[in-house]
């Protein structure tokens, strides 16, 4: 799937609410580097092992400065149960309208046991403290994205 944002891109600035109805702005977060998560849904199983990935080593996230954002297009409510129930440290952005998704490239056609639906592809971007696009990650691993991510951030860190 192409994004619709690149290497270098400055990133689409946005305003949705989190878990708890706060609203948070991408522009709100320059001069910090974001780690930008979609997923396909609350309290599925990759989304479930990605997010508790990121809330374990959210400690290591925080401790850098490093925002980390999850997007999904389920309810906030939706978002307040799954934070809830995995103790998740960090903002679940609500995208009901599908603005974010759509202007970011990653809501498109899924193919699932032979079922073609619209949702949202499970893909990352790491936005530089300036807004800008850093890296793209379009072949996520639940289990172990949040680590790679850390590593990556840690490379880049020390270049900029």
């Amino acid at each position: 799937m192409a994004t619709k944002v690149n290497i270098g891109d400055l990133a689409p600035d946005f305003t949705l609410p989190d878990q708890q109805g706060h609203l948070h702005r991408l522009s709100d977060f320059r001069g910090r580097w974001v780690v930008l998560y979609f997923y396909p849904r609350d309290n599925t199983p990759g989304c479930t092992k990605e997010a508790c990935a990121f809330r374990d080593l959210f400690p290591t996230f925080k401790r850098q400065g490093i925002v980390v954002l999850g997007v999904s297009t389920d309810s906030v409510r939706s978002h307040q149960k799954f934070a809830e129930k995995y103790q998740l440290p960090f903002p679940l952005l609500a995208d009901e309208g599908k603005e974010v998704v759509r202007a970011y490239g990653v809501w498109g056609k899924k193919t699932f046991m032979g079922r073609t639906t619209m949702s949202t592809h499970r893909l990352s971007f790491l936005i530089d403290p300036q807004g800008r696009i850093a890296k793209v990650y379009e072949k996520v691993k639940p289990e172990t994205h949040a680590e790679e991510v850390l590593r990556d951030l840690t490379e880049l860190m020390k270049v900029g």
